[in-house]
């Protein structure tokens, strides 16, 4: 993106290279006063733009210049900038949800070759592989699939390729065509160079979201014991606090009351409407307005103290679900 093209740029694409420019830590500040449509709209554009050239800087300074602040350094655009940026203003949770829409992975290679084979001929492909290149390839499946395969599995093996999905870093295309090769009778393969990102812990939420209930949950008990810290950032990715909603309101009210109240204001703070308006549904007029006063009084929160507030919530619900005081919803597009 050059100077030369900067008259035909929409507000909101000149919104978009403005921040690239910033860089994501002041972006960030710009953006957390943004409502999730409006994140969704930047974060298109930003994901779009790959490259703010130099010759543009001074237009954009000129007509941002209210908003300017330090870190004019970045200029190199594209989904991580607007991840990281969404991420600081909104924490992680509401930054993948946005660029999960705005930025969708393109289908892999190695999803494609399988496209067409069933749970049951996958499994029977992969079952005397290494539990590493188990991981790996389900990490490339369509996650309603990859979970059927996981169910194939005993519940040793569903618990060691869950923790080195959840670990898996970026993947080398070299390393890839090497398994493809491995599996040339059903594979037809290209080479390709770079990186490929594959696993980690979105793709172990996705995964675990499509189980059925008493699996997923296994799943979960399994790898707080496996690995604590990995077991909890799979679990803030399957059950956010925007998930409050599929509760029912009798239990949700259970949450309200247990919630130490102060944690649930500055939790609803950073939360979607539809979320607010639960909570408030569980409570009397007169506490409702009690909060809502509360809510309005708050102070600007940073998204980190949000977003920690947010887990104390959830960290009730983790209590509550496993005195069966509640139950949560493990429908198909339910989280735990």
């Amino acid at each position: 993106m050059s100077s030369d093209t900067y008259p035909l740029l929409n507000r909101t694409q000149k919104l978009a290279a403005f921040l690239i420019l910033i860089g994501p830590e002041s972006a960030g500040e710009v953006l957390k006063h943004f409502d999730n449509a409006q994140l969704e709209a930047v974060a298109k554009e930003m994901s779009s733009i790959q490259y703010v050239d130099p010759s543009m800087r001074e237009s954009l300074l000129e007509e941002f210049s209210s908003i300017v602040s330090e870190g004019l350094q970045a200029a190199i655009g594209g989904t991580s900038i607007a991840h990281d940026s969404i991420e600081r203003a909104k924490g992680d949770y509401t930054a993948v949800k946005v660029m999960s829409r705005v930025a969708p992975v393109a289908p892999s290679d190695l999803d494609e070759g399988m496209s067409e084979m069933d749970s049951l001929q996958i499994y029977n492909l992969l079952k005397t592989e290494q539990m590493q290149t188990v991981a790996f390839i389900l990490s490339f499946m369509e996650s309603g699939k990859a979970a059927q395969v996981i169910h194939l599995l005993a519940p040793e093996q569903r618990e060691e390729v869950i923790e080195r999905l959840g670990l898996m870093e970026p993947t080398s295309r070299d390393w890839i065509k090497k398994v493809s090769g491995n599996l040339q009778r059903y594979f037809d393969r290209r080479a390709q160079q770079g990186v490929q990102k594959a696993g980690g812990v979105n793709a172990c939420a996705e995964i675990i979201n499509a189980l059925d209930r008493d699996t997923k949950k296994d799943i979960l008990v399994a790898m707080d014991k496996r690995n604590a810290s990995l077991g909890n950032a799979i679990r803030k990715k399957v059950f956010g606090f925007d998930d409050l909603v599929r509760l029912q309101t009798n239990e949700l009210a259970k949450v309200v009351k247990e919630a130490d109240p102060q944690d649930m204001a500055k939790a609803m703070k950073g939360a979607k409407p539809d979320t607010v308006a639960a909570i408030f549904k569980t409570m009397s007029k007169r506490q409702a307005a009690g909060v809502k006063e509360e809510l309005d009084m708050l102070p600007p929160q940073r998204p980190k103290d949000i977003e920690f507030a947010q887990d104390k919530v959830i960290a009730v619900v983790r209590k509550l679900e496993e005195a069966e005081e509640i139950t949560i919803d493990f429908g198909s597009n339910a989280a735990v």
